[in-house]
């Protein structure tokens, strides 16, 4: 038996709807598809958990863009809070000083989430196969997904799932770079740029009723110039080349449909 803590105080979130919204429509449906059916195909269309059978225990960022992670979630993740760690590996790049109530990791390795310390249990499971969340409503006061989200075909059931598992007030954060295992990732981001990606996850929370405004947060490099000192830097990994992106919204206090009457 696990006993639990009661809920640290959630910040004061002010409810923020990113549009006008059917007053007949309940907080946390779906309002309408970000993505066609071409936009969702993948190049490698083999089943996901088959492309991650194989544990990669690497880093897919560089370390500027994980100080940026980290600081982010510093900030925004309060001590007691109980965590998601959606489509997780084996680093979840929290703040190793901060003490949550729990965190609970999502992947589709096995492997690499059980070498992940700040786990306190974890569940494997393809999103692109079944986007349900086996949790109660409000279980986590935070959802937090890095540098996966290019690989969800279904986005916007997924976040739908997401805002449902929040608490109110509760906290989503997307992180992502440029990076990508470029088979696996949707065509709509395939063929996007770094600013039409962001936009793209700023429609997908806008996608479900009941999340706030998205902010962005971004943190991107200057363009490399050609001389040999920027070559030697790259080199011997002291520049920086990783852009750093991250979606941010709150699932909001009160319904959408409550704050038109």
């Amino acid at each position: 038996m696990v006993t639990l803590r009661p809920p640290p105080h959630l910040p004061r979130i002010a409810a923020v709807s990113s549009s006008h919204s059917d007053p007949s429509r309940a907080a946390g449906e779906i309002k309408r598809l970000v993505l066609t059916s071409e936009g969702r195909t993948k190049l490698n269309t083999a089943p996901d958990r088959d492309f991650y059978a194989f544990p990669r225990f690497v880093t897919h960022v560089d370390a500027a863009f994980i100080s940026a992670l980290t600081g982010l979630y510093r900030e925004r993740l309060a001590p007691g809070w109980a965590v998601l760690d959606l489509m997780s590996s084996w680093v979840s790049h929290l703040p190793q000083e901060v003490a949550y109530e729990r965190v609970v990791g999502h992947g589709l390795n096995a492997r690499e989430l059980a070498r992940n310390p700040r786990l306190d249990y974890f569940f494997v499971k393809d999103l692109n196969r079944d986007q349900e969340l086996q949790f109660e409503d409000c279980s986590f006061h935070a959802v937090v997904c890095a540098v996966s989200v290019q690989y969800l075909q279904w986005p916007e059931k997924v976040f739908a799932e997401v805002f449902r598992v929040l608490k109110p007030g509760g906290v989503f954060i997307v992180s992502f770079s440029n990076r990508l295992f470029y088979e696996k990732a949707i065509s709509a981001w395939r063929d996007g740029s770094d600013y039409s990606r962001v936009q793209l996850v700023v429609q997908y929370f806008q996608s479900v009723d009941g999340f706030t405004q998205p902010e962005i947060v971004k943190n991107v490099p200057p363009k490399a110039d050609a001389s040999l000192l920027s070559g030697m830097m790259r080199l011997i990994g002291l520049y920086r080349t990783d852009p750093f992106y991250a979606v941010i919204a709150y699932r909001n206090f009160k319904p959408v449909s409550e704050e038109a009457e």
